[in-house]
C-alpha cells in the first residue's frame, strides 16, 4: 500500500532540490558566500518585518 506523500514534505523536497540546483558546480568558497548573502537577506526581512 502506497501512502500519498503529505504537501508539506513535498515542498521540502522540491526545496532541497532548487537549493541543490543554485550550489551546483560551485565551489566551497562561493557556497559559503551563497549562504552568507542568503542569511543577510533574510535577517533584513525578518527586522523590517518586525
Amino acid at each position: 500500500m502506497k501512502t500519498k506523500e503529505s504537501q508539506c514534505v513535498t515542498l521540502k523536497r522540491s526545496g532541497s532540490d532548487y537549493v541543490l540546483k543554485l550550489l551546483s558546480g560551485k565551489s566551497e568558497q562561493e557556497e559559503l558566500e551563497f549562504w552568507t548573502v542568503r542569511t543577510k537577506r533574510l535577517r533584513a526581512l525578518k527586522t523590517s518585518r518586525n
